[in-house]
């Protein structure tokens, strides 16, 4: 699975540590993540309206599978990201909501809070999160008898997801343009979507833009 991670720019300081603990969960579960930024406090700015269009463009150009987010309170950034289609983000605070998100509700996405509760303990709290997110596949259910309800749920979930929103490349230029640019033209961004977008709408409409 590819995991790419999106700070916005009131925790960027945080993103060194939120990386390394990702990182150090991740990479030996044989995931490979990708740092979005932002990279520090003085890299270029990103809101959470931002990391929701970043995640979007990721997730449904295929260039990502999963996506970890977060602001302040982590709600800014999950209201942002489940803004449009293709995401499903929930919102995670301690490791018990990792993994009953990811088995449950089986979604693309968390957002975390990086400034509210983030004290002593807080790459701890970060370890085990990353930890009881990605040790298992998604969608196994639990209890495991309400596996498939919950599965059929999900399902179900999708449909009306599909159903709810327009194409994406169609609600992109329907956004400030300046907005979606400010999000878009920036390194990481643009490396990930020429190496490994698979959707060449969404691949063509983000290079056109900040070319």
């Amino acid at each position: 699975m590819r995991i790419a991670l999106i700070n916005e720019n009131s925790q960027a300081s945080k993103n060194p540590i939120i990386f390394k603990e990702l990182k150090d969960v991740a990479e030996p579960l044989g995931h490979e993540v990708i740092n979005i930024g932002m990279f520090n406090p003085e890299d270029k700015a990103l809101t959470y309206v931002q990391n929701g269009i970043i995640a979007a463009v990721l997730l449904n150009s295929k260039a990502a599978d999963f996506v970890i987010s977060g602001c302040g309170t982590g709600e800014g950034a999950m209201l942002a990201l489940n803004s449009f289609p293709g995401v499903i983000c929930g919102y995670v605070v301690e490791p018990t909501d990792a993994y009953l998100f990811r088995q449950v509700n089986d979604g693309n996405a968390i957002a975390m809070p990086f400034a509210k509760g983030f004290g002593w303990g807080a790459e701890i709290n970060l370890h085990y999160v990353f930890e009881k997110l990605l040790s298992t596949p998604g969608g196994e259910g639990y209890p495991k008898e309400r596996r498939e309800p919950e599965q059929r749920n999900k399902k179900i979930l999708d449909k009306v997801k599909e159903s709810s929103y327009r194409d994406l490349v169609d609600i992109l230029q329907d956004i400030d343009q300046d907005l979606v640019k400010g999000a878009l033209d920036r390194p990481s961004v643009i490396q990930t979507i020429e190496k490994y977008a698979k959707d060449e709408k969404i691949k063509n409409y983000v290079l056109n833009l900040v070319d």
